[in-house]
């Protein structure tokens, strides 16, 4: 956890954030990763089931870093996957194939051949989300001699309150089957035989969610389709709720994971299915408020009515603010100490906005209240989550280091995306 120290240093896992750059030897950008306070979220998230069969998938597109993946892992979780390379680092953290999803909307024959052998039976689930894939994950079952365990990723219908572009669960949205096409998913399933075999039902409403009346709407209506279907068919061995809760951005989140998941535990034994596996599919909930991203002020510009203040960092490294818009907080490396209010009010901040060095317009930050003179370093806070995973080599330029500080107080670092490797690729074109 973020905090800061009486002479005004940040202090990030319970150590001085400058010391912890110095001794990993990165220069800014750069992303740093607090482990414990990981693992001490995901444990929070398991302990909520309180004995309930449960899978807690993280959401490895947040944060693929083997070190975070192998941490969560080892606090209880299993993974949802998007890809064939997701999959093989979840599995070389140590998930086995029962704790594995794969989602998905374009999943590469890859993928899905690599799912389906996996272990004696597969993985845990295949994720369908359209008719036109089960004839497709059949026919590479088939291939394979094995059934393909699959769910369907049902659009539940429900606009959930956060922003359109991570929305997922409303009618335009592109994921997931209607309900008024589950008949027809429902035969299609029959006419594959033995090389399908339906094991659960899942829906996902959207990401950063600050309330629960959205997730708890698509959970009944989930639980009501799992009920029809038990009615004629044989009994689900999962219910994937989704995942998508939300954190403190700066502006409050008055939810905690754990209120998400002790409300689908009472809603499915409610609902006489409380021997089925509830599946949760947390991400940014269980990384994001641990990491940050340490960028250095390398220039700055003053007009008439605006000043600038220019990163190291942009859109490349970070992209969320470019991509939709989102905020992170953005605070001085080290602060001055505030020891009396004569201290404090002698402090001037002024209005900067803060931009990146790329070459694009929405290369920018927003507009922050930081101290006058400027810092040298800034920490751009809740960043473990759609940082590094989504960063870019745009401009030619370097992914940033990363940086993780485990349990044990060790570091260990990243630096695989170093610019020079970029050079030599697009010169061997």
């Amino acid at each position: 956890m973020l905090d800061r120290a009486q002479d005004g240093e940040v202090l990030f896992g319970g150590r001085p954030l400058a010391s912890i750059l110095e001794e990993a030897r990165v220069s800014t950008p750069a992303y740093v990763y607090d482990l414990a306070s990981m693992a001490a979220e995901a444990r929070d998230v398991v302990d909520a089931f309180q004995g309930h069969p449960h899978l807690v998938a993280f959401a490895v597109k947040a944060n693929s870093a083997g070190a975070v993946v192998r941490t969560l892992a080892d606090a209880g979780c299993g993974a949802e996957v998007g890809s064939l390379a997701e999959l093989e680092v979840a599995k070389s953290c140590g998930i086995d194939a029962h704790g594995l999803l794969l989602s998905g909307m374009g999943k590469s024959v890859a993928a899905i051949d690599a799912a389906i052998a996996l272990g004696d039976r597969g993985i845990f689930a295949i994720q369908v989300d359209s008719i036109d894939e089960l004839a497709r994950i059949a026919g590479r079952a088939r291939a394979l001699g094995r059934a393909a365990r699959i769910a369907l990723r049902v659009n539940p219908a429900v606009r959930a309150d956060t922003h359109a572009a991570i929305a997922t669960g409303h009618e335009e949205a592109k994921f997931g089957i209607m309900r008024a096409d589950l008949a027809s998913a429902y035969g299609a399933i029959a006419r594959e035989g033995a090389a399908l075999r339906l094991v659960g039902l899942g829906g996902h409403v959207g990401s950063q969610l600050v309330r629960t009346d959205e997730y708890f709407e698509a959970a009944e209506e989930l639980l009501g389709l799992a009920r029809e279907w038990e009615a004629q068919g044989p009994p689900l061995e999962l219910i994937d709720f989704g995942g998508g809760f939300g954190i403190d951005y700066g502006d409050g989140c008055p939810v905690r994971p754990r209120d998400f998941v002790t409300g689908i535990v009472a809603r499915t034994r409610d609902a006489g299915l409380g021997g089925r596996a509830i599946v949760v599919e947390p991400g940014r909930s269980l990384v994001g408020a641990h990491g940050l991203l340490v960028a250095s002020v390398v220039a700055t510009k003053v007009a008439v009515e605006r000043r600038w203040a220019v990163l190291d960092a942009g859109m490349s490294d970070l992209l969320r603010p470019a991509l939709y818009g989102a905020r992170h907080r953005i605070e001085p490396l080290r602060s001055a100490p505030c020891r009396d209010d004569a201290t404090a009010a002698s402090l001037r901040s002024r209005s900067w906005r803060v931009v990146g060095p790329v070459c694009e317009s929405s290369d920018e930050f927003g507009e922050y209240l930081l101290p006058d003179p400027l810092p040298e370093r800034v920490v751009l806070r809740d960043a473990g989550a759609y940082g590094f995973t989504m960063a870019s080599n745009y401009n030619g330029r370097g992914l940033p280091a990363e940086v993780f500080v485990h349990a044990s107080g060790e570091l260990s670092v990243s630096r695989a995306g170093a610019a020079p490797a970029w050079i030599e690729s697009r010169l061997a074109t």
